[in-house]
């Protein structure tokens, strides 16, 4: 009860004060005092974030541009080669900083989706061949997916500071579900007469799984992934609150100095990345069928290479 006030009867929630934020000044406290305890999970971080964007930072932007729509032309088409073409011309054009701010987001995004992919697929599949916990977990990630990223900022910044670490961390909490649900829509969806099949043929559980299932579901884990990826960027400019580096910081920066142009030049560069990496990944999750080649190899600019090897051999 809240001091001697009389309880009312019509309004009882005025009446009753369970002292919330009182008690979860404590855990604040708890983890305040725990900081150490995890900080060799914060090198790791640091660590593996650092290490990618000194790759990153070190190829020169034209040999890294070519890299990147070769890459787009051999997992989606010429077509979107050229999109990507465009798109990273446009976004060098920008800026002169832009390029660098780039490299950074994209540091933070490639690192938060490795950890999303390590956590969430094996999450994926456990849940696509156990309907208890996929019960368990599912309301998991409703919560993960509706909580405001606001929310999370500030215990994670209690537990392991301001700076990239903490960006990664509070993106791989918005980012994992969608991987997690399709993932499992993936395992969920294959054919059992397909399995079945498999299985009477003698193939082992961990056969069906790597040989049947997960090719199979493949699209559908892919379509996670892209969604994932998405997801990552959007955290960009929140968590540039906590200091990450990066497009996302270009972009607060600019509205705390109510500077248009620095906004919309870090704005346009997310959303051309986001184009890039969609586009890319869209081009992934396609079926050997949809390409016109049985193998991957065979198309793009590695198939070009091995039937320019096969003609001069």
């Amino acid at each position: 009860m809240a001091g001697d006030k009389t309880f009312n009867w019509l309004d009882p929630f005025s009446s009753i004060d369970l002292d919330i934020d009182g008690r979860t000044d404590g855990i604040k406290q708890w983890a305040i005092a725990n900081r150490d305890a995890i900080q060799p999970i914060k090198s790791f971080f640091d660590g593996m974030i650092t290490g990618i964007e000194a790759a990153l930072q070190a190829v020169p932007p034209v040999i890294m541009l070519v890299l990147l729509v070769l890459i787009a032309w051999q997992a989606a088409g010429r077509r979107v080669a050229l999109i990507v073409l465009v798109c990273l011309v446009a976004l060098g054009l920008l800026d002169p900083a832009a390029w660098s701010m780039a490299m950074t987001t994209l540091a933070i995004v490639i690192s938060a989706v490795i950890l999303c992919v390590i956590i969430g697929l094996p999450l994926g599949i456990l849940a696509g061949k156990n309907d208890r916990f996929e019960s368990a977990i599912r309301p998991v990630l409703d919560t993960m997916q509706t909580i405001p990223a606001f929310v999370y900022l500030v215990p994670v910044v209690m537990l392991v500071g301001i700076g990239n670490v903490s960006g990664v961390i509070v993106t791989i909490i918005f980012a994992l579900p969608p991987l997690v649900r399709l993932t499992s829509l993936g395992i969920r969806g294959v054919n059992a007469s397909v399995v079945e099949a498999a299985r009477a043929f003698g193939a082992t559980p961990r056969q069906i799984m790597f040989k049947v299932e997960l090719p199979l579901a493949t699209p559908t884990i892919l379509a996670g992934l892209n969604q994932t990826i998405m997801l990552s960027l959007s955290m960009v400019v929140i968590a540039s609150m906590i200091s990450v580096k990066g497009l996302g910081n270009e972009v607060l920066r600019a509205m705390g100095r109510l500077d248009a142009g620095k906004a919309i030049v870090g704005g346009l560069g997310i959303v051309i990345l986001a184009i890039v990496l969609d586009r890319i990944t869209q081009g992934l999750g396609r079926s050997g069928r949809e390409r016109g080649h049985r193998h991957w190899w065979r198309s793009g600019p590695v198939g070009m290479v091995m039937r320019m090897v096969g003609k001069t051999s």
